[in-house]
């Protein structure tokens, strides 16, 4: 049985490892290689700031880990937002552990924090792959959108949002 964890400046390495592996498999069948080709290297990284962040979380099982994610009042990039609304950030489950309730244990938990907070409202910027997934978890969709990535990189994704 997995549990759920904040997540540590420990788990980086992990992580990353888990993004490399795992990004490519669960895309693949959604974006063409050329998009894949420019934005894996890119996204497939963990990001130290969300380790540190207190809101960012592990799905873990026998000292394995088979998810990531969380929530920032701040929008990816250096993004604001309005007041009572964050951000799902940076979510993964190894596409080996698919369907045993991973992602969603580890967004109940992100949303349980971020309710505690004040937060009313999450922004979602969902990867085609995980569109049915996030409307699973109530996230209503908004419209296609663009993620920024590095300059003359943008990352097609679709933005997604739900109510706390």
């Amino acid at each position: 049985m997995f549990v759920v964890r904040q997540a540590r400046r420990s788990d980086l390495a992990p992580l990353d490892a888990l993004f490399a592996r795992a990004y490519p498999r669960l895309l693949r069948a959604d974006y063409p290689p050329s998009v894949l080709v420019t934005a894996i290297p890119l996204i497939a990284r963990a990001q130290p700031a969300l380790l540190a962040s207190g809101s960012y979380y592990v799905a873990e099982e026998a000292g394995r880990l088979l998810g990531a994610g969380g929530w920032t009042a701040r929008g990816p990039g250096a993004g604001g937002t309005a007041p009572g609304v964050a951000h799902v950030r940076h979510m993964v489950t190894d596409d080996r552990e698919l369907r045993r309730g991973i992602g969603r244990a580890i967004l109940e938990t992100a949303f349980d924090a971020a309710r505690a907070t004040g937060v009313t409202g999450l922004h979602c910027h969902s990867t085609r792959t995980a569109e049915a997934f996030y409307a699973a978890m109530g996230f209503a969709r908004i419209g296609p959108a663009m993620v920024p990535l590095a300059p003359g990189i943008a990352f097609p994704a679709i933005e997604m949002w739900r109510p706390l």
